[in-house]
Formats: C-alpha cells, sequence, structure tokens
C-alpha cells in the first residue's frame, strides 16, 4: 500500500490532446459507482468566435486551495486535506446540498442513493493501493497527468516545473484551483450572475474572505 500522508496530489490537463470519446467519464462512473444522471468529471467544449467550438475541456472537481464548497458547508462534512485534495466525510454530511450549491465549477451533486453528496476524489482507493484515478488511466491520449507535485520523478510535477500552464476559472470568484491546463486552453464561460436556476450561489462567508483580501 502507498502512504499518501506526505503526498501534494495535482492534475495537468491538456485540452488539445482531447477528442470527446468520453472515457473517463464512463470510467469514472462504473469505478465510484456513480448513479444514473450523476457525474464526477465531465467534458465541456469551449465555444470561440461565431459559435463555433474551439476544443473540448476535461474537468472535474478543481480541489481548490480555498474551496467555496467547505465554506458553505454548515457541519464541516467538506474540508481540505494535506495533499491538496477536497474532500467529504459520509459520516459527518447531512445531505443538505449547500456545498453543491456553493460550488463555482457544478462539480458537486446530490446523490439520491445515498442521499449525501458527492464529487471527485481523484479514486481515493485506487491512490490507496498505488494506482492511478480511473479516469487518467483510461485516457487514450493521456490528456491527463496526475501526480505528486512533491515528487520531482512525477511527471505533473515535470509539468508544473516547465510552466506555461494556465487556470480555467469562474470569473465569479478565485478559489485558486489545482486543476491546471496547459497552454492554448481557452477560458469556459462559467456563470457570471449567480441568478439564475442551475447556476452557482456562492456562500456569504466566503465573499467576506474575498471582501476582506481585497482592502
Amino acid at each position: 500500500m502507498t502512504d499518501i500522508s506526505r503526498k501534494n496530489y495535482i492534475l495537468v490537463i491538456d485540452a488539445l490532446k482531447c477528442f470527446d470519446c468520453k472515457a473517463c467519464m464512463v470510467a469514472c462512473k462504473v469505478e465510484n459507482n456513480v448513479p444514473n444522471g450523476r457525474w464526477r468529471n465531465w467534458v465541456k467544449p469551449a465555444i470561440g468566435a461565431k459559435g463555433r467550438r474551439v476544443q473540448f475541456q476535461p474537468g472535474q472537481c478543481m480541489q481548490c486551495e480555498e474551496p467555496a464548497c467547505a465554506a458553505a458547508c454548515p457541519v464541516r462534512a467538506t474540508y481540505k486535506r494535506s495533499d491538496g485534495m477536497v474532500v467529504i466525510d459520509p459520516n459527518k454530511c447531512i445531505g443538505c446540498g449547500n456545498c453543491v450549491t456553493g460550488c463555482p465549477y457544478g462539480a458537486r451533486f446530490w446523490n439520491p442513493i445515498t442521499r449525501l453528496a458527492e464529487k471527485c476524489d481523484y479514486c481515493q482507493h485506487r491512490l490507496v493501493r498505488g494506482e492511478e484515478p480511473a479516469c487518467v488511466e483510461t485516457c487514450p491520449t493521456k490528456a491527463r497527468v496526475f501526480g505528486d507535485l512533491n515528487d520531482p520523478a512525477s511527471k505533473a510535477s515535470a509539468l508544473m516545473k516547465k510552466g506555461r500552464l494556465v487556470q480555467v476559472k469562474n470569473t465569479l470568484i478565485d478559489t485558486k484551483p489545482r486543476i491546471y491546463y496547459t497552454a492554448g486552453t481557452v477560458q469556459l464561460n462559467w456563470p457570471k450572475e449567480p441568478t439564475l436556476p442551475g447556476d452557482v450561489h456562492l456562500p456569504a462567508s466566503f465573499w467576506k474572505i474575498n471582501e476582506n483580501n481585497n482592502q
């Protein structure tokens, strides 16, 4: 078994390698027993000028450095671990859904079977066995590169050292996402105003933190 206590996990995505085969989505769904109609990850089209598709972008929970979902949780069931992952403690989660609407990326969902919140956790059970997340392992073009930032031999770490990586952020709030994309990745049009059904509803406490930081 692999010691994950001193890890610092990151994911680097090369959107230019993605051709929307959705193998990552299927692998994740099967590996984590995700219920019908729900997804832990996705592939979204980036739209350029004149409404033309520019590229496909794989994505999932951004494992944010300052997660709005954690700020929205009333019982602290969502928290950030020392290895960089934002996780949910199922023993504390009350299924209220605050974290679901608090996520700026729509990366969470309410599981109708367990009646708890759910999200990508990099396939924790696989990491403990020394394996990569299912979405990373199954990608035919290796568009997703996962690894330990503290490990100089890690491919993800090497890509970070090379630099020229970008982040695809919600323009409404900077939660400092830890999913990185290679240069040339197009910015997705995340919701700008949390006023329409299905849009994000950021927690007031997080807004206050942001306000104080900008003063």
